[in-house]
This record gives C-alpha cells, sequence and structure tokens, in this order.
C-alpha cells in the first residue's frame, strides 16, 4: 500500500520503547495508516519533547500517516520520556553510542515498516539526521534535512571565533528548566527547579551576566555548557563532532533546505556542497538538493512569506508538506515525479522576490567583483563617517583610514539577522548606524543582482591585542530604509586559524576577512548598497573584552581605538558575487 492521496486513517502509539546498543531504553511516538500492510517510515528524533517538537507541532504525523507513511518521533537521550544522559550532539552520530544508527534500524525491523527509512526535522532534528549519515545505517533511504550545522563549532557555538551568546545562552536555559531527571540527581529538586526556571523567565539578565563561564543558573546541571566554554579555539573536542569530517561517508540522498536569515545558513550550503562533491556514491552526489528561501529560522518556513521588517509575498511560500511529500515518494516510494531531474539548487532571490534554479553553488555566473570603502561623502547616512562606496580603488597615498573607540562596556546592540532572538530577520538598520562607520553607493543606475559568497577585506588596525570585526550589508531604499542584507563577525585572533589564534600587534596594520555567508539579493534600480563597519553586535554575539584572553572567563576589559584603512596600500573593500 503506497497511497499519498491522503486516504488513510491514522492511529498512534505511544511511547514505544527503543533500546539502544548499552542497553538504554529511548521512547517514540508513532503515527501509522490504520491498515494492513507495510509502510515506509519517517524519523524525527529531538530534544525538545516528542509530544511538542516542531513536526509534532505541526501535525507531521497526521498528514504523512495519512499519505502511507509511519512517523516516529522519538525523545533523544536523556531528554523528557528517554533514559539515559543528554550531552549534545555526542550520542547521535558515530561514537561510542550510536542512538541515530539504533534507531533507523529498530524502526526498519518494525511489523509496520518496509525497510525503507527517511529522516525529517530540522535545527537540533536536523542535527541528528546529519550526525548519523556517518554511520550508514543500511536501510536509512533519503533525508531532508532543515536549518542546520556542519560543524557546532563555527556554526553552532561560536562563528569566526566569536561565541553566538544570545542564541547559546538561551538555548542552554531552555534545557536546564526542562531537565527534571538531572535536576533530581542534583538533588534540592523543587528548590532547583524554582530557581533554574525563574533563571530561563528571566532571560534578559543572563544576556546581559558576565563572565559567561560558570553561568550560575546551569554550572552544576549542563557540563556540556562548560566544556564548549572552555574550548574557544577549533580543538579536537570540537573535531569530534564535526559532520563535515564525514562528508565522504554519505551514501543517500539529503534536502537540504535553509534560509538567508537563519543562523545555522552556513551549514545548510557547507553540507550540500560537502556532500554533492564528496559523498561515496555517484548516486548520493547526484541526490543532493538545496532550497534557501527569505525567512528565518522557523519550523515550517516553506509556508511563510514574512521576515522581519519584510513581507516576501505568496510567491515565497513553498508548502513544507507538500515539497516534503515529493522528495519523499520519490526515494522511499519509487514515484516518478521528477525530483530526480530538478536542478540541484533552488534559490530565493530577495529584492525582486522569485525563485530560481541553478546547476551549482555558488552559480557559475557570478563574478565576484570588489566595493570599495572610499572618501567622500554620501550624504545618505546619519552615522559617524557616512562615507562612500565605490567599484573605484582608491589611489590615495599615505594612511587614510577612518576610526572609532569600541568600548565592551557599550557595545553595539544587535538588531536583525540570523539568530534565533527577538528582532531577527531583515530589519531597518538606521537606528543602529549613529556610532559606526558606514559606506554607501551612489544611487544605482541598473539592478544589482548580488548572488552566492561574500566577504569583507578589511585593512585594519586596532590599539588592543584583540577585537572584533563586524561587517553589514543593507539595501537603502529610496525613502532611506537601511534593509539587513547579511551580515559576519571576525574575532581579530583568530584571523588566521580557528585552532591556533595569535594575540594582534596593537597599532599594526592587518589584513581582515570576514564571512559573511551568502545571500541572494537584487539591489534595484533607484536604491543604493551601503556597507557598515563596528566591533560589537550584542547580545547576538558575546562582548570581546580585547585584553586577548578567553572572554567567556573575563567581566572587564579595555575600550580600543580602531582603524579602517581605505588607501591605495590598504584598500579594504567587500567582494560580491555578481550576477
Amino acid at each position: 500500500m503506497t497511497s499519498s492521496d491522503g486516504s488513510y486513517d491514522v492511529i498512534i502509539e505511544r511511547n514505544l520503547e527503543v533500546p539502544m546498543r548499552d542497553g538504554t531504553i529511548l521512547r517514540a511516538d508513532v503515527w501509522r495508516p490504520d491498515a494492513e500492510g507495510e509502510f515506509p517510515v519517517l524519523i524525527e528524533r529531538t530534544p525538545y519533547d516528542k509530544t511538542g517538537s516542531s513536526e509534532s507541532n505541526l501535525g507531521a504525523g497526521e498528514f504523512y500517516g495519512s499519505h502511507g507513511y509511519a512517523v516516529l518521533i522519538q525523545d533523544v537521550r536523556g531528554r523528557f520520556a528517554s533514559d539515559g544522559e543528554f550531552y549534545p550532539f555526542r550520542d547521535d552520530g558515530d561514537g561510542d553510542k550510536k542512538d541515530g544508527f539504533d534507531t533507523v534500524e529498530w524502526a526498519a525491523e518494525q511489523s509496520w515498516s518496509n525497510g525503507k527509512i527517511g529522516t525529517i526535522g530540522g535545527s537540533y532534528s536536523g542535527a541528528t539526521q546529519y550526525r548519523m549519515l556517518a554511520t550508514q545505517p543500511p536501510h536509512l533511504t533519503a533525508q531532508f534535512s532543515r536549518q542546520s550545522s556542519a560543524d557546532y563549532y563555527d556554526e553552532w557555538v561560536y562563528r569566526s571565533g566569536a561565541f553566538e551568546h544570545g542564541f547559546n545562552v538561551m538555548w542552554t536555559l531552555k534545557h536546564t528548566a526542562t531537565n527534571a531527571r538531572k535536576l533530581a540527581a542534583a538533588g534540592a529538586e523543587d528548590a532547583t527547579d524554582k530557581s533554574v526556571n525563574q533563571a530561563s523567565d528571566n532571560y534578559q539578565k543572563w544576556l546581559e551576566y558576565s563572565p559567561i563561564s560558570p553561568l550560575p543558573p546551569v554550572a552544576e546541571l549542563h557540563d556540556w555548557f562548560t566544556d564548549w566554554m572552555n574550548h574557544p579555539n577549533h580543538d579536537d573536542f570540537w573535531e569530534e563532532f564535526s559532520n563535515a569530517r564525514s562528508h565522504d561517508r554519505v551514501n543517500v540522498p539529503v534536502h537540504h533546505f535553509g534560509s538567508w536569515f537563519d543562523c545555522f545558513l552556513a551549514g545548510t550550503i557547507r553540507n550540500f556542497s560537502g556532500m554533492s562533491s564528496k559523498a561515496a556514491t555517484p548516486e548520493a552526489r547526484n541526490g543532493q538538493r538545496m532550497t534557501i528561501g527569505p525567512w528565518v529560522h522557523n519550523p515550517g518556513p516553506a509556508d511563510m512569506r514574512e521576515a522581519g521588517d519584510v513581507d516576501f509575498g505568496e510567491q515565497a511560500k513553498l508548502g513544507w508538506f507538500e515539497m516534503r511529500l515529493r522528495w519523499f515518494d520519490h526515494w522511499l516510494k519509487s514515484v516518478d515525479n521528477g525530483v530526480d531531474s530538478d536542478k540541484p539548487v533552488k534559490l530565493f532571490a530577495m529584492g525582486i522576490n522569485k525563485w530560481r534554479e541553478f546547476d551549482e553553488w555558488p552559480p557559475a555566473a557570478a563574478t565576484n567583483t570588489p566595493f570599495y570603502l572610499s572618501s567622500g561623502t554620501s550624504g545618505s547616512a546619519k552615522s559617524l563617517n557616512d562615507g562612500v562606496l565605490s567599484d573605484e580603488k582608491p589611489n590615495l597615498f599615505g594612511e587614510v583610514f577612518d576610526e572609532y573607540d569600541s568600548d565592551p562596556e557599550n557595545p553595539i546592540r544587535s538588531f536583525g539577522g540570523g539568530h534565533l532572538g527577538d528582532n531577527n530577520g531583515p530589519r531597518d538598520q538606521r537606528g543602529c548606524e549613529d556610532n559606526i562607520l558606514t559606506y554607501t553607493t551612489e544611487i544605482l543606475e541598473n539592478d544589482l543582482d548580488v548572488t552566492g559568497p561574500v566577504k569583507a577585506v578589511l585593512h585594519a588596525s586596532t590599539s588592543a591585542m584583540d577585537t572584533d570585526w563586524v561587517v553589514r550589508i543593507t539595501d537603502v531604499h529610496p525613502d532611506g530604509t537601511s534593509m539587513l542584507v547579511c551580515d559576519g563577525i571576525l574575532r581579530g585572533r583568530f584571523k588566521d586559524s580557528f585552532e591556533k589564534p595569535v594575540a594582534l600587534v596593537p597599532h599594526m596594520p592587518t589584513e581582515f576577512e570576514v564571512d559573511l555567508w551568502a545571500t541572494s539579493h537584487v539591489f534595484q534600480k533607484g536604491h543604493r548598497l551601503r556597507v557598515s563597519v563596528s566591533s560589537s553586535s550584542f547580545p547576538r554575539w558575546d562582548r570581546n573584552w580585547q585584553t586577548g584572553k578567553n572572554n567567556a572567563l573575563e567581566s572587564s576589559g579595555i575600550v580600543a581605538r580602531n582603524r579602517i584603512f581605505r588607501d591605495e596600500i590598504r584598500p579594504s573593500h567587500v567582494i560580491l558575487p555578481l550576477l
């Protein structure tokens, strides 16, 4: 029975016990057709409660069950109904415990299963998918992974050396407040539970708290948070959790689903690119697909048309359940529906609000084009300098620079961007530009199509032993709105290596490359393109105390005088992929 017309009634079984290889019991709920026969199975593994996960809340069990699938949603080890101890990422991959592998193979053996297994879910449930790929479960047939990472150092806990502060403080407090089993083991359950829930409710207090480690509400409860803070460099601790190192072991097709304003955008792109080029078989390499839309991090993004301050129109919607049904119907039911002939890359072009398809990432037709931070006044920004952005390289001799103070006690506040906090997504940046440097083009005479990876090359100096460089690109509308398109950060001492950072030499002009990840945005005729530069974006990223020490252990720092050079020898610029 392979019907995908939604005609099945659905039955639900709760708390099925799934034994792991070490004897630990994980529990799952299963939705399946109320009919005789064997069906393909879709699995979500979640730390967020199987009764309230993104897939169960959206009704995935009922929808896919009615279309001829069994849907298994499981609490990961140590969370909610499942036994054991929760330690993020560790037991989901190819370590001593292989919970993803064991769950897939258990599902394949059930009487209602036909042995063809797919996986679904996003964020951490995307991580559980990617983590299991290295173990090559024999019955895993295809995946559809939403908004997740390739590397948990650079795309989850840190970014280019800076701690993803707002997200990880929130995420850790959330897990602390719901982890009743570990609270009980810590003793004084009622009091501890109350204090932890108060901490979670008082999220803003702990965002502002320093030092970050130890963080009082979680210090005795989550050794993994302390481990993260004790490993600010990309060392062997993080390499154990890297999905990128096992792209060559992937042997199934994967649809990588991301969004331009997601904190895991780089992981979506990196996983697609790595598996497309390195997967273990030609079928797996050719079976990789990537879709990136204009959304923020969201459980059902393909049904959304708005993000931040922007309405991208009905055309932004793809039908979240339907597009995944088409994917799994092809790979798990052998339905000839054209999935295998779709172009590998589908991108939403913001600005013109259209979907476009490409044969590869980045698009072959894109030309990397420098735009330089230049002298003059644009007359369009109320910033420290209101500078000019030009496609002509500066020809000024001597030290030509703009400068500002970077004070960790008074950081530039985050507003907009690819994070999980309030006010994420594309937002008008004018309220954030007063105390930063900006460089803006003249009014565009033609559309400017930027599609692909974006980076900034800053020639800069600081009076401190470390500082951050934060770069944003915005679309300046005729009414002056400065709408965020993409942004990035680099912690200065990590400019050459995430493994072995080196303190900066005060006052020495140095070249820094800031990764702004990627976008597809058409700056329309009559608009302007703006680049802004600062040295903080808090609380999205942690304060850099600018001492050169582990920032997580510090609670005070120094004010740095930072310079951005823009002369002939030191031409700071952004590199834009133009179609």
